[in-house]
């Protein structure tokens, strides 16, 4: 079970993510450090646990607002052995130009995916080299139907990502985590949304997710470095 970091980024401050309403989103309060800038949250976090996988969600550039690709480069430049896993809201091949310039796994979410032919380019122009965050919000799946169902084009990891409960500390969607666990099969699966302590994942280590995302649970203390 590895436990993956989120910064969510939005007018160049780490904000708090919850319930998915982006529009509402605050600059965080962490008992790890006193600022809101991506510098100081990321220094913080990797002062608590020597984390290997950063998962950065660029609000600005998912909301089609601009993007945060200088301190993203700021980030891998003072850490350059971490690996960024990016949701920069890319919805077919053209939006990855921006990112060129960066080494980065990008996280392609199915909110941002209208038809499978998009979806097919960027997996091939990615070489098959990205994560697939399957996005789902209190009205279900996010994105074109067929995406939730073709395996067949899902890459070897997927985040089953709770939109809803992102923040919530309402704990995971467990139910949901197992349906696409069998779907699956030997890909691996990371859980984000809702994750309150180490008793939910020690829960989802029972069902052979291979990850968490999580930033709140972080941030209020409910998961020290032990």
């Amino acid at each position: 079970m590895e436990i993956i970091p989120v910064i969510d980024l939005m007018h160049g401050h780490v904000v708090h993510a919850r319930l998915g309403l982006r529009q509402h989103y605050l600059p965080v309060q962490s008992i790890l450090c006193k600022s809101s800038a991506p510098s100081a949250i990321v220094e913080a976090l990797l002062e608590l646990y020597p984390f290997k996988r950063l998962y950065i969600a660029d609000l600005d550039a998912i909301k089609g607002l601009g993007h945060h690709l200088d301190i993203i480069l700021q980030i891998q430049a003072h850490y350059p052995d971490l690996e960024i896993w990016l949701d920069a809201g890319i919805s077919n091949v053209e939006a990855l130009s921006t990112w060129k310039s960066l080494n980065l796994t990008h996280v392609i979410g199915s909110e941002n995916i209208t038809t499978a032919t998009d979806f097919i380019a960027i997996g091939e122009n990615l070489a098959g080299k990205f994560v697939l965050s399957l996005d789902f919000n209190q009205n279900g799946f996010v994105g074109y139907p067929e995406l939730e169902i073709q395996t067949n084009y899902w890459p070897d990891k997927i985040i089953v990502m709770e939109l809803k409960q992102v923040g919530s500390e309402q704990g995971p969607a467990t139910q949901r985590l197992e349906v696409i666990k069998q779907q699956a099969g030997n890909k691996q699966i990371f859980a984000a949304g809702g994750i309150r302590h180490n008793a939910d994942l020690e829960q989802l280590a029972t069902l052979s997710i291979s990850g968490a995302l999580v930033a709140t649970a972080l941030h209020n203390g409910n998961l020290n470095p032990s």
